[in-house]
């Protein structure tokens, strides 16, 4: 057991890989058994995977590798299954001596750097990848290629119930090999229709009417140049960075990942030259130099055709540009049009209204055979709306306002007069107003003259 450090070092060994490495402990007590032999051959885990050691600044840092290297075997028999587990183990105890110890790794040279921060400044755009430390800032690269994606959607289509749909057509359209259209109808489009078929409803006798369907026909047309906007957009600026984003950029990671593992490994045997043939060591160090050299020339590729993307953010603007040169030469024609119906509706000859007479009812009392009430009807005759009506005929007063919702229902407005003619039951009259019939609530009026029994 150290002294400097509550690590349980453990003991050089000579074991064999079918023998477990004990597991190290940290100072807050969690057990790490990443060390055990593992089932499969498997790509090493990142620091922050492996264990954390922000607290490990022991001096001992170097007697906890160095005992923990002593348990690895010199040689096996086991095949490639034994080569993995000892690639992987060497690999990991390097990033730790270079984390917890301070050994210091290879250095990549100047160019090769220089060449990695161009790129990062280049892209500027990416998801969030997992890189080694070394290559940290290509985080900051990933978020900006999608993040422009996503902002251009967005610019495209603001309602996010709209970018819905969008995305689900255009997942049906690739799946059917139908991506011809947007496959969605633009609001423009929508507000368009309305207007048309409005307009075409009250006729071409109104000016309103009028207007509604010029309207609405500039209102379809900016619905079908806002889906040659989309269009034009996906295909030579979203569709090229969506390239980007799963391609190049991509297998760049890749490539960066390859070299930090090899780099790695290579370090770890150089470490170790007593206990590593030579042989091994030339075939690190070879495999080193071929990630290197495949992670530059990708990078620099990247870098020399800048200009492609360059070309794609030129098509954005021109396709906006284009868009709302189109979308002004419309709505101008459309104004022109609008102050046109304008002059004609204010050139027309205002009609006045002229009130037809109103119709009143006469009723005289006389007696048939079947002792009813007769109303004889006098059409010269006029008389306010709401006129009493004579007080020796069976009538009522109305109450309150009653709205018929029935056929054979009469309606009628608080305070008028209603000749009564039957009863139909406890809860009906039936009765007669303005030359109406029908039947209505009892509860609603109050009777002046009541019915003969």
């Amino acid at each position: 057991m150290c002294l400097h450090h509550p690590i349980a070092c453990p003991e050089p060994q000579s074991a064999s890989l079918s023998q477990e490495i004990p597991p190290v402990k940290t100072s807050v007590g969690r057990t790490v058994d990443h060390l055990q032999q593992p089932a499969a051959p498997r790509s090493p885990p990142s620091p922050t995977e492996a264990v954390s050691f922000s607290r490990l600044e022991s001096p001992c840092s170097d007697h906890v590798c160095s005992g923990a290297e002593e348990a690895i075997p010199q040689s096996h028999s086991d095949g490639e299954d034994s080569e993995a587990d000892v690639l992987f183990l060497g690999s990991l105890l390097q990033k730790v001596s270079e984390k917890v110890g301070g050994a210091e790794g290879t250095k990549l040279d100047d160019d090769f750097t220089e060449m990695e921060k161009a790129r990062l400044n280049l892209i500027a755009a990416l998801t969030s990848a997992l890189l080694s430390p070394h290559f940290q800032r290509v985080d900051t690269t990933s978020r900006a290629v999608l993040d422009i994606m996503t902002k251009t959607t967005e610019y495209l289509q603001p309602n996010p119930a709209t970018r819905a749909k969008m995305s689900m057509m255009n997942s049906m359209s690739r799946m059917r090999g139908q991506e011809k259209g947007p496959g969605y109808t633009q609001t423009e489009a929508i507000l368009g229709e309305s207007m048309q078929k409005f307009g075409r409803e009250l006729g071409e006798e109104s000016s309103f009417g009028l207007a509604l369907v010029d309207i609405g026909e500039a209102m379809r047309e900016l619905g079908e140049v806002k889906d040659a906007l989309d269009m034009e957009v996906k295909q030579n600026f979203i569709d090229p960075l969506q390239n980007l984003h799963e391609k190049d950029l991509k297998e760049i990671q890749h490539h960066l990942k390859k070299l930090e593992g090899r780099r790695l490994d290579f370090d770890y045997k150089k470490k170790r030259q007593g206990k590593v043939t030579e042989d091994e060591l030339k075939q690190a160090l070879e495999k080193f130099d071929d990630s290197k050299e495949i992670a530059e020339q990708s990078m620099f590729n990247l870098l020399e055709c800048d200009i492609e993307q360059v070309s794609q953010l030129a098509a954005l603007v021109q396709a906006q540009l284009e868009y709302h040169s189109r979308s002004a030469e419309i709505l101008t024609q459309l104004s022109s049009k609008i102050d046109e119906r304008i002059r004609e509706a204010s050139g027309k000859p205002r009609k006045e209204f002229a009130p037809k007479p109103r119709t009143s009812l006469d009723f005289s009392i006389s007696e048939n055979h079947n002792g009813g009430i007769h109303g004889a009807r006098s059409p010269g005759a006029r008389s306010p709306a709401r006129s009493p009506a004579p007080m020796d005929q069976p009538c009522c007063r109305a109450l309150y306002d009653f709205d018929p919702e029935n056929e054979g229902e009469l309606g009628f407005k608080e305070g008028d007069i209603i000749t009564l003619t039957n009863k139909i039951d406890d809860n009906w009259f039936e009765g007669m107003l303005h030359g109406n019939s029908g039947f209505f609530p009892i509860n609603y009026v109050d009777t002046l003259v009541p019915l003969p029994h």
